[in-house]
């Protein structure tokens, strides 16, 4: 046993129990007194630490690992904003301070921060207002369509549909479904966008929106957008913008500019938060002024004394959407990552972001098929169809990545693409990164054609042999089964 454990401790394992708590000093009924303490598992410090040092040298991050993966905006976070979040006065209040003590006296460097980021967010998509509520991009987009059903239902109007091109996230029908809509998917045309023509055909008085990304999921900014709102608007349907581009155009041009009415921002990916593994993020919601009084409450007023309050009188409002206001910790990492970077810092943002994917997509056109041979923007997907008729596969290439210590990039999608890889460097990944990923990515097309077993074998450098996902998905066993039972 460690030395830690070595000194005398009240009531541990075996030792009988004082009278009272020793720390508290309170005195619990004797009946309800242990004899001895519980019989609890007991470790040294150096084994606890020995053992998250290892699982954490286990984990593929953007902070030890290349990690283009694609939509998904896996970029570095700085690490002055995690100093900055563990400041006492941000870690240590309670939620509910804004409510019971003082008219929020006790929180206003939090509500503080809640309001300054809301308007830092207008001025940068051009949106009028904000919530802050909305814990995650998904949850944005179900909140914004939430608030298109209140615009309509406040005309009386029950529409139908909600129109996303087929190279949207699954997230946008996946909302607008559970928002109540039926969902019609347009096609793509010859350049990779939305095919207008198709699009008009289907803007009917029943449509409620139109949902895009833009640049959307090939990396492909849409030079007819202008039209496509323009389009929507004249039949009264909105547009929603999926934010989960938006690293692309920030700083450079503003949705709201360019006709959209509602959009979630995903803090966690373009204003640079830690995710992954399921949370925590935050996806923000913007409206344009004929849908800001439909926005959840409460939401951060600032007083004629310059104080901050919370509001709740809205009675157009859809109400609450998440506990208290937002995945505060998220909103105020990307605060602190608007305060640093500035205007010039956050168009240089963008700037990167697209040059270093145009970079890294000439350099792969020598052995892989581009899905779109045109300018890419922050993104871009290539396609592994020649090398899947030489027996490899896109997942075969993403496997050989990890054994190089590289993240594969997001495979199989978006669906349009046939075994397609879709890759984002970010603004963060410097040149030198990039040309050892485009050489690892030639090696690859090199054993392709020399030895194609070693890329159906990988990964090879993980503690388990690589896995059978059909068989996986298709036999799925959910009980647990001790070693040498029979399998049923």
């Amino acid at each position: 046993m460690s030395l830690i454990y070595e000194r005398s401790i009240p009531g541990r394992r075996g030792h009988a129990i004082p009278d009272c708590d020793v720390q508290s000093g309170v005195d619990f009924p004797r009946q309800f007194r242990r004899a001895v303490a519980p019989a609890l598992p007991e470790v040294s410090e150096l084994d606890v630490v020995r053992h998250f040092s290892n699982l954490s040298r286990r984990n593929f991050s953007v902070d030890t690992n290349f990690y283009p993966l694609g939509s998904c905006t896996m970029k570095y976070n700085t690490k002055i904003a995690e100093k900055i979040a563990q400041l006492d006065g941000f870690v240590h209040i309670h939620p509910l301070l804004p409510q019971l003590l003082g008219g929020g006296m006790l929180a206003q460097g939090a509500m503080e921060v809640l309001y300054r980021a809301e308007k830092f967010l207008c001025e940068i998509t051009g949106m009028r207002s904000f919530t802050m509520q909305p814990l995650a991009g998904a949850h944005g987009e179900l909140t914004g369509v939430m608030l298109i059903a209140a615009y309509h239902k406040r005309k009386g109007e029950k529409r139908k549909y909600i129109l996303v091109p087929d190279s949207s996230h699954g997230t946008n029908p996946a909302s607008a479904a559970i928002a109540g809509y039926e969902v019609l998917v347009i096609p793509s045309g010859s350049a990779g966008c939305m095919d207008l023509a198709t699009l008009k055909k289907h803007l009917t008085p029943d449509v409620a929106a139109v949902m895009m990304t833009c640049p959307n999921t090939l990396g492909l900014f849409n030079s007819q957008i202008g039209e496509i709102c323009r389009a929507a608007h004249a039949v009264d349907a909105l547009m929603y913008y999926d934010g989960a581009n938006l690293n692309a155009i920030m700083g450079k041009a503003r949705p709201g500019d360019i006709g959209f009415d509602v959009m979630h921002v995903n803090l966690h990916k373009t204003f640079a938060t830690p995710h992954g593994g399921g949370g925590p993020g935050a996806g923000p919601v913007g409206v344009t002024e004929k849908l800001a009084d439909f926005l959840p409450i409460p939401r951060v007023a600032k007083r004629s004394d310059g104080s901050f309050a919370l509001h709740y009188q809205e009675p157009l409002s859809i109400g609450f959407v998440a506990p208290f206001y937002g995945n505060f910790n998220v909103i105020l990492k990307s605060f602190v990552y608007m305060v640093l970077l500035g205007k010039s810092g956050l168009q240089q943002v963008s700037e990167y972001a697209v040059l270093n994917a145009n970079y890294c997509m000439e350099l792969l056109k020598q052995w892989y098929d581009m899905a779109f041979d045109r300018r890419c923007m922050h993104e871009f997907v290539v396609s592994a169809e020649k090398q899947k008729a030489a027996g490899v596969s896109a997942l075969d290439i993403a496997k050989y990545l990890i054994d190089q210590g590289i993240h594969p990039p997001t495979v199989y999608f978006p669906l349009i693409v046939k075994e397609a890889l879709m890759i984002e460097p970010t603004e963060t990944e410097s040149p030198e990164v990039i040309d050892r990923f485009v050489a690892v990515m030639g090696e690859i097309a090199e054993l392709v054609k020399s030895d194609p077993q070693k890329l159906r074998d990988a990964p090879v450098t993980m503690p388990v042999k690589r896995l059978d996902e059909a068989k996986a998905a298709r036999d799925l066993k959910l009980r647990w089964q001790p070693a040498g039972e029979k399998q049923n």
